[in-house]
């Protein structure tokens, strides 16, 4: 089974198994992270943005449009931005390792 790293705002660590065709939203979930996802990867908010190691980066298939507007709403965006509900896992991926913001904005609540 393919495995992701997550690494939270203060640079922490955590390593997990992540299922192939899982997103990276519904991997962290399952596996106690935090990451929001306000919107249950309805690809309606941005509370699931990560910040994909640039490594990683060239191997993720193209934002689409949709994702690339919930982005512009994203809190800490950077050039290797994405959403992880739109991130899904494949055996080219193991070893992935995503930054979690340290904040979101969640226009969901607004």
């Amino acid at each position: 089974m393919p495995k992701m790293i997550f690494i939270d705002a203060d640079g922490n660590r955590k390593e997990v198994d992540a299922a192939v065709g899982l997103s990276v939203l519904e991997v962290a979930h399952k596996n106690g992270v935090d990451l929001e996802g306000a919107c249950e990867g309805s690809l309606a908010c941005s509370t699931c943005h990560v910040v994909v190691e640039n490594k990683w980066f060239e191997k993720l298939a193209e934002a689409s449009e949709e994702e690339e507007d919930m982005l512009d709403l994203a809190f800490g965006l950077t050039h290797t931005s994405r959403l992880g509900c739109q991130i899904k896992m494949c055996d080219e991926l193991d070893g992935l390792e995503v930054t979690i913001p340290g904040g979101t904005r969640n226009m969901l609540l607004d």
